[in-house]
């Protein structure tokens, strides 16, 4: 009787422990404020940036990524924000289709990639490693280092020649956009829209197409960022594994040529592909920023003219040979910075600039049409993009904040910052085992 007495008292007891913790849990998720929740997320999620453009310049033994750069990404900066991942790009600006300008754009090509492998096996090993799988990515991240992967801005720097699709796959490159402003050999660009001038009827080319099942067969994402509606559609139709868009927002919501239609994005869904939303304040409300930077440029061409800086248009820049397009780079951060706290003070007050808000107002747009299996997280940081709240890699926390407050649950944020990206890449790798085995 002793021994049942006793058994049932300490049931009692342990019964009444778990009540307490369980309670306790309870008042603690209570109490959890919603910073604290969007932290706590923040922390367990992998966050992965599609698309981040560099300077090579700032790959070297004496200015690198392990400091604090007057850019948007740095190792500082991403540990800052709590940002895991990033596609660091081999950018190749578009020019004209000859032996001698392919020639160029691979010697462009071949020093990014040259500089990415210089920072993760040289510069910080310790810090940041390539990844080149979906696993690595998991595994590096889990280590509590920061995860590098590199993606291919324009698919001009291949030439004529579709066995350096081979080559770039083997020194790590695992998405490729086929083109990029400008039409290549590849296919027709978004820009076409501006003139209504094709060189292919609004399409790919005969060896566009040949570059599409090649890159299926290698495991290499097709982005479908930069190419005109009629290009894209034929890369969707033809690839026989999903695809991307590494940095393009909703055209339905905001037309810009650089974004994707409805019926773009309802291809991509059914083609099991994701979107990357981007963070570029042009592609996320035109208007907003246009009255914005028509305020700011007020206050940047003043301080241009007492720097002797003669500001240029996209299309100036474009035609600056490579000294000086990184001499007027500099000028032009420094400018930028030196404006930067009039703008704050004198401008956002009148003329509110592109932010998180509009951002993640594009995120829903897509969800809503596509479904939360299907979009993701880009920044376009030191390319253009960047918007107040995430003007650089140490704001990231501000785009998972805002997600909470609109009532995205962790599953939901864990799918948009980095598990749907992940999900493509496992399928698309899947797609070339499959293809090659069969041949």
């Amino acid at each position: 009787m002793r021994i049942l007495t006793y058994l049932l008292l300490t049931l009692t007891l342990v019964l009444s422990s778990c009540g307490n913790k369980q309670n306790k849990k309870q008042d603690e998720a209570v109490t959890e404020t919603l910073e604290e929740k969007a932290q706590r997320i923040h922390d367990n999620v992998i966050t992965i940036d599609t698309h981040v453009d560099f300077d090579v310049r700032n790959f070297t033994e004496e200015v690198n990524y392990t400091q604090e750069l007057p850019i948007q990404v740095d190792l500082p900066k991403m540990e800052a924000g709590g940002l895991d991942a990033v596609f660091l790009i081999v950018y190749t600006g578009q020019d004209e289709l000859t032996e001698e300008g392919y020639k160029k754009a691979y010697e462009n090509a071949d020093a990014k990639f040259k500089a990415i492998h210089r920072l993760t096996n040289e510069i910080a090993p310790d810090r940041i490693e390539l990844a080149t799988t979906a696993d690595d990515v998991r595994r590096i991240a889990a280590s509590g280092k920061k995860v590098a992967l590199i993606g291919v801005e324009n698919g001009y720097p291949i030439g004529e020649d579709l066995s350096k699709l081979q080559e770039f796959y083997d020194r790590g490159a695992r998405y490729l956009s086929l083109t990029h402003n400008g039409h290549n050999q590849l296919g027709d660009s978004n820009t076409g829209e501006a003139d209504d001038v094709w060189l292919y009827g609004n399409g790919l080319s005969d060896l566009g197409k040949e570059a599409v099942k090649e890159m299926n067969r290698l495991g290499i994402m097709i982005d479908v960022s930069h190419p005109s509606v009629g290009s894209n559609k034929d890369a969707i139709s033809l690839s026989k594994a999903p695809v991307i868009a590494s940095h393009s927002s909703a055209r339905g919501f905001n037309d810009v040529s650089r974004n994707l239609w409805d019926d773009e994005l309802l291809a991509i869904k059914n083609n099991r592909g994701v979107v990357q939303a981007v963070a570029f304040a042009s592609y996320l409300k035109k208007e907003k920023d246009s009255i914005h930077k028509k305020e700011a440029r007020k206050i940047l061409d003043e301080i241009a003219a007492e720097m002797d800086l003669e500001i240029l248009t996209w299309a100036e820049y474009s035609k600056l040979d490579e000294a000086e397009a990184d001499a007027y780079l500099d000028k032009y951060r420094a400018l930028r910075a030196k404006a930067k706290p009039r703008i704050t003070e004198e401008v956002n007050p009148i003329a509110p600039p592109v932010d998180v808000k509009d951002f993640v107002d594009h995120i829903d747009y897509m969800v809503d049409l596509i479904g939360i299996d299907h979009v993701g997280i880009s920044s376009d940081f030191d390319g253009g993009g960047g918007i107040l709240g995430w003007s650089d890699a140490s704001e990231t926390f501000n785009v998972t904040l805002e997600l909470v407050k609109r009532g995205y649950t962790e599953e939901d944020i864990r799918k948009l910052w980095g598990e749907n990206l992940l999900r493509v890449m496992e399928e698309v790798e899947a797609a070339a085992a499959e293809i090659q085995s069969a041949s």
